[in-house]
């Protein structure tokens, strides 16, 4: 029983449902790159064990932080699992995850470990600092690298789709945040949302968004796809509806419900625009 307990604390602190978000939207976009299964596969794989790290590794880092707000719902506060054993699952999920990486070619290995370096980069120290939103920017827009540098004729996407990825990451960092905005800035975090507040937050995040959909719908050569055009109809919608209850209503969660939906609008998009990431 105890075994189990402590599996079912790590699956919590590893934050599951980011972690797999991004590694769905990885293998996806690997797929529709027309990258062969055991690429993708492959692809999943790397991204999987480097978000475990990234997850794991954040949970180790604010140990003392969650434990003096009393966040009952991150597992080591609770008790649930000591955060010696979260550090040492980060460290062998980070081993796996260079493995992986490398299993992917040398171009798309070091890029992915860069990125996850980033990552924890950002849980080490940039969380508290006004540069909170650059390793986000900067991970995800090496995400897109990664996909295209794992095909077997590697190449490195254009340049719309790398900002677009970077946007997607920074609007995904100022949504994530805004839940525990008070309970960060309490234990000494001071990142860009921090610093901008709940309001001015809950005003940038969905901007940022949008912003990335342009990209995405103007991007690829040709004209836009009326899927595309459809999908920068209900993303600028959700983006006026959240900037609308921000301004009204500071306390709302509704900014960042739809400032997640913008972004998973994003990743449909750009996963249909897969194609347009590899030359002809």
């Amino acid at each position: 029983m105890a075994v189990l307990g402590t599996a079912r604390a790590l699956a919590l602190c590893c934050h599951p449902a980011p972690a797999l978000a991004v590694t769905v939207f990885a293998a996806a976009l690997a797929a529709g790159v027309g990258a062969p299964p055991l690429v993708t596969v492959g692809v999943g794989t790397a991204v999987l064990a480097g978000q475990l790290s990234v997850g794991w590794s954040n949970d180790w880092i604010d140990a003392a932080r969650d434990v003096a707000v009393g966040r009952a719902d991150k597992p080591v506060a609770a008790g649930a699992v000591t955060a010696a054993v979260v550090g040492r699952a980060a460290l062998v999920a980070a081993a796996l995850c260079v493995v992986a990486s490398f299993a992917l070619g040398p171009r798309a290995g070091v890029t992915h470990v860069a990125a996850v370096a980033v990552a924890w980069a950002y849980n080490a120290r940039l969380k508290s600092t006004a540069w909170s939103w650059l390793p986000y920017a900067v991970s995800f827009g090496l995400l897109a690298c990664v996909v295209t540098l794992a095909l077997p004729a590697p190449t490195v996407p254009p340049g719309w789709a790398v900002a677009a990825a970077g946007l997607l990451g920074v609007g995904a960092h100022l949504a994530n945040v805004l839940p525990d905005l008070e309970d960060d800035a309490a234990t000494g975090v001071h990142g860009l949302p921090h610093r901008l507040g709940r309001t001015g937050t809950s005003l940038l995040a969905p901007v940022v968004l949008v912003a990335a959909t342009a990209l995405v719908v103007g991007g690829p050569p040709g004209p836009p796809a009326p899927l595309a055009w459809a999908g920068a109809v209900l993303a600028t919608v959700l983006a006026l509806a959240a900037v609308a209850v921000a301004v009204r209503r500071t306390r709302s969660r509704v900014p960042f419900s739809a400032a997640l939906a913008v972004a998973a609008v994003d990743v449909v998009l750009l996963v249909a625009a897969a194609g347009s990431l590899v030359p002809a």
